[in-house]
């Protein structure tokens, strides 16, 4: 979200927002000489909010919720979800326009309060803004709302550009198609994952994206090896230090005939409402405290268990981060399967062999047969031959299979 503050040595009001590779920031108004401190302070905690809220219904679409089960048998959205408090939060600009330039007036000494959080932040706004009394302010404000606001629309269209690319940053419960499809070739482009994928694609879309791919690396490497899927990963493991056990799940689920889609989305919204202090799943605790009870039971009586051993991990994801962490983790997948391919298929790891076909070339490395030359083309030209025959293989392994992305 954009966090709006007051700059007390030039009496400006500025708003700040992230990118994915640093923080940006603009003028937003010169605030009147005579402000309060107090109230200029409340302006731009509620403009902070109301951006906090903008992005909230972003970040949890009201179809998200209806694809998670928030609704009956008839399609009548359960009262005890987030349903249809969603709907509400879903206010068209013009209210939100109009909650600022004529909010709710207090009336002895109470005020009427809106049941959306979006449109009661813009009435805060408006309050604040009455009181200060400065219309060129007032029109400065309503300009950056509009901006705000055409910046989360834009964002729920796929087009993170300009003052929607903060949307990097946010844990969403639904994936863009478009941006599904922006992902999907930065990771054809670059099987590995370009670093436009974390600072230019939104987190959920870009994992739905590398989970199909980290499924084809998986693949492709499971043929090399002979090793089973789930083992591939556990190899690698033991190669690179890789946080498999998440990357295991998401396959797993795939492998049962899961979408990426599903598989990714449904994995960060079970992290969200675990953030938001809900426990999505409880009877999915039970074997989980039976086996944590199991394993203290085993301690001598004089020796207790630490809290890593009794304490029970309620997702697989950041809680705080759950989106980008799944990236992470489903990127460093297909690194670490590249890790086992380079290891087990020997003949691209061979200059004199051709990294496609496994035959001898007969180049015996520089053309006019010095050997220094050879030498100084040494790991590295290995490395890079074996890592560029395997984003190959991946590539069309993921081809074949890009019906199951979309």
């Amino acid at each position: 979200m954009t966090r709006y503050s007051i700059d007390p040595d030039r009496h400006e009001l500025i708003a700040a927002w992230g990118t994915g590779e640093g923080n940006l920031a603009t003028r937003i108004a010169v605030l009147p000489a005579d402000g309060a401190v107090s109230a200029l302070l409340g302006l731009s905690s509620a403009l902070t909010q109301l951006s906090d809220a903008a992005w909230r219904s972003y970040t949890h679409p009201a179809d998200a919720a209806d694809a998670a089960g928030a609704s009956d048998a008839a399609g009548t959205p359960d009262p005890d979800t987030d349903g249809p408090h969603r709907e509400r939060e879903d206010d068209p600009i013009g209210e939100v326009a109009r909650a600022i330039a004529a909010p709710n007036p207090p009336r002895r000494g109470a005020v009427l309060v809106s049941s959306g959080h979006l449109l009661e932040s813009a009435h805060r706004v408006g309050r604040t803004l009455h009181d200060l009394a400065d219309p060129r302010l007032t029109e400065a404000v309503l300009a950056e709302t509009a901006t705000e606001l055409a910046a989360v629309e834009a964002a729920e269209l796929g087009d993170l550009t300009g003052r929607a690319q903060q949307a990097v940053l946010l844990s969403r419960e639904d994936a863009s198609p478009v941006q599904v499809a922006a992902a999907d070739r930065l990771l054809e482009q670059d099987p590995f994952g370009p670093a436009a994928l974390f600072s230019a694609v939104d987190p959920t879309a870009a994992a739905v994206a590398a989970a199909h791919w980290l499924a084809a690396a998986v693949e492709v490497t499971a043929q090399a090896t002979g090793l089973d899927p789930v083992r591939v990963l556990q190899q690698a493991d033991a190669v690179e230090p890789l946080a498999h056990e998440t990357p295991a799940v998401v396959l797993g689920l795939i492998e049962t005939g899961v979408s990426p889609y599903d598989a990714v989305t449904g994995l960060v919204r079970h992290a969200m409402q675990i953030t938001e202090g809900l426990l999505p799943i409880p009877v999915a605790l039970r074997d989980q405290v039976d086996d944590t009870e199991e394993d203290t039971t085993d301690y001598p009586v004089e020796e207790d268990p630490g809290l890593t051993d009794v304490a029970l991990r309620l997702t697989p994801l950041d809680p705080r981060r759950p989106a980008r962490s799944l990236l992470e983790v489903l990127v460093g997948g297909i690194h670490a399967c590249w890790l086992i391919h380079a290891e087990y298929a020997a003949p691209a790891a061979d200059p004199d062999t051709d990294p496609d076909t496994g035959f001898d070339t007969g180049f015996d490395g520089d053309p006019d047969g010095d050997p220094a030359a050879r030498d100084g083309d040494g790991q590295a030209g290995r490395q890079r031959r074996s890592r560029d025959r395997f984003a190959r293989l991946v590539r069309a392994t993921a081809a074949r299979h890009r019906g199951r992305l979309v």
